[in-house]
């Protein structure tokens, strides 16, 4: 399945490159306006803090919602406390877009992670130009020199990389990379099976100086209570908003932990 879903990610970078050089998206990239500072945004604090997505489907689930509005949810995101807006940007399976996070980028004053299958350079500018302070890189989805090459991007673009991880292995090879917001996701992409437990058994070896964010497994406040206990500084929540009939009073409820 992750194979698939970078498969299919690549080829329509490649179609958009058709389009648009590679040339083009850098200069757009380089004349954005400076990045939000996401590190300092989900630093850690005395209660959880929220990463809220944007999500209308998913290859486990399917269709979520339909979002019409990404911008109005967002609006709602924020102001219901959200420290940041997730952007799934992926248009097979998760149908998604870049239009997405510009809209998004265009209404709120948090940062906004391009969430997609990042592997080439283009994919990087593109997310700068259309306004992501965060992207997020899959350890399990990329060689270590190619995790260290789009890493340095992101970081010479001003951006934050949210660096996920899966085991062990990926944790040191996140934190190996530079790290400093480091995910762990308790869906296992290759088989889309969920763990809500394998953030608290790797969250011991993510240094303290890095942000520890729990991603997946989110259906209540009792997972985000969960999540918190064992460690977590952020929890990334988009299904359960994105299904709940009132977002903002499941981000509130999410938050009250």
């Amino acid at each position: 399945m992750l194979d698939d879903l970078y498969a299919g990610a690549l080829a329509d970078a490649e179609a958009r490159r058709e389009l648009v050089s590679l040339a083009d998206v850098e200069a757009a990239a380089l004349a954005r306006p400076p990045a939000f500072d996401a590190v300092a945004a989900l630093r850690p604090a005395d209660r959880v803090k929220i990463i809220a997505e944007v999500k209308r489907s998913s290859p486990s689930r399917g269709d979520l919602s339909d979002i019409a509005d990404p911008a109005s949810l967002a609006v709602s995101y924020a102001a219901g406390g959200a420290s940041a807006i997730s952007v799934l940007t992926e248009g097979r399976r998760f149908k998604g877009t870049l239009a997405d996070l510009e809209a998004v980028r265009h209404v709120v004053d948090v940062p906004v992670l391009r969430k997609d299958f990042i592997a080439d350079p283009y994919q990087v500018f593109e997310a700068r130009a259309a306004g992501a302070d965060l992207v997020l890189l899959i350890v399990a989805g990329l060689s270590q020199p190619r995790l260290l090459e789009l890493h340095d991007l992101v970081r010479s673009l001003g951006m934050t990389a949210l660096i996920e991880t899966h085991s062990a292995d990926e944790v040191r090879r996140g934190l190996d990379a530079g790290a400093e917001l480091l995910g762990v996701n308790a869906r296992d992409l290759t088989t889309f099976e969920l763990d809500r437990d394998l953030f608290g058994r790797l969250a011991d070896g993510i240094p303290s100086g890095v942000v520890r964010i729990a991603e997946s497994a989110v259906a209540s406040p009792d997972d985000v209570a969960h999540y918190r206990r064992a460690g977590a500084d952020v929890v990334l929540v988009g299904e359960a908003l994105v299904t709940h009939g009132d977002p903002v009073d499941a981000l509130t409820r999410f938050l009250e932990v």
